[in-house]
């Protein structure tokens, strides 16, 4: 949670001239360099006994799997390009709790249906999880409320067209950690063969979003959301500061992944709801870190403190809804 709640900062710490696009090239590298980081030492040399490392584990996987796993990556990095638009034009505070926050509701009632199907039955209190995810929804709906009355201060038709791309890039990550799961063995290898341990399944999801940048990326930079568009010989001349800054947002990122398909075991549903609570943490980063809302209309601060507490209260309802 902490992990997918503050990657986005280093966007903003980033050079003022930086485009977003640009920075996404480094943030492609950090996320497969962290994947592989990963797996050559902590998936390599803490394989339990009868487990499998890295290597002989994607020796051993069927092409479904990997497949499963390069699949989800793309649906991630589909839904990260539009989110990292929407804050580009929208703020932090606003294309972020918008786009993850409709990426954690979509994709927590899209494991909880997989679950049931593959399994019949949930390890999951439904009545706990799902009032968790109503007190989301309305958290998230009065953050868009606080913008809108911020934006009613501001020129311009970036407000809509940031909240269109949030809404767009939500929808898009929700089905990234299930179709993920779908490749990989709960058990961390122990269960069986073809399927993927989280330290595997995390380097085809790396590779994935990887690959799929120099399709998607070119799309961006031709046709940009706010500006000019923008060429491929821009990214050569950028500082080594604002390279570093992206690959350390992909680095952090990937090692929220890695710590949430570990600690996802047979309660995917939980810990994807859990670790998807980043919403909370990236608005906090820009309410208080950035000051996004410093000016705003008389009682916005009321709003966001109604969002904040709803927010606690659906962290506090899907942890209590583990049976």
């Amino acid at each position: 949670m902490t992990c997918w709640g503050s990657w986005a900062n280093t966007q903003k710490l980033a050079a003022k001239n930086w485009r977003f696009e640009l920075f996404y090239w480094d943030v492609a590298v950090g996320l497969l360099l962290f994947a592989l980081l990963a797996a050559f030492t902590l998936g390599t040399f803490g394989a339990e006994p009868g487990g499998r490392t890295f290597l002989e584990d994607i020796q051993q996987a069927d092409l479904q799997s990997i497949g499963y796993g390069v699949l989800g990556g793309v649906f991630w990095n589909i839904g990260s390009f539009l989110i990292s638009a929407a804050i580009s034009l929208a703020g932090l505070a606003i294309g972020f709790p918008i786009g993850a926050g409709l990426a954690w509701l979509g994709g927590t009632i899209l494991g909880y249906i997989t679950e049931i199907n593959t399994t019949g039955s949930s390890s999951s209190n439904p009545v706990l999880l799902f009032s968790g995810m109503a007190f989301g929804i309305v958290a998230i709906y009065l953050s868009m409320v606080a913008y809108r009355r911020l934006a009613s201060q501001r020129k311009g038709s970036s407000s809509v067209k940031g909240i269109v791309l949030a809404v767009l890039g939500g929808l898009s990550i929700a089905p990234f950690y299930t179709v993920t799961m779908y490749g990989m063995d709960p058990a961390f290898g122990l269960s069986g063969t073809g399927k993927l341990t989280p330290y595997s399944g995390v380097v085809c999801f790396a590779l994935g979003a990887f690959l799929s940048t120099f399709v998607i990326n070119p799309i961006f930079m031709a046709h940009p959301v706010d500006s000019e568009p923008v060429k491929i010989t821009e990214y050569f001349k950028g500082t080594l500061t604002s390279h570093l800054w992206g690959i350390l947002g992909g680095s952090i990122w990937m090692l929220g992944l890695v710590v949430s398909f570990i600690s996802a075991g047979q309660n995917s549903t939980i810990a994807y709801a859990l670790s998807n609570a980043a919403p909370l943490v990236g608005t906090s980063w820009g309410v208080f870190a950035w000051k996004e809302f410093k000016g705003a209309p008389e009682g916005t601060n009321k709003i966001l403190t109604f969002m904040f507490l709803l927010f606690i209260a659906a962290l506090v309802l899907i942890t209590l809804s583990k049976s």
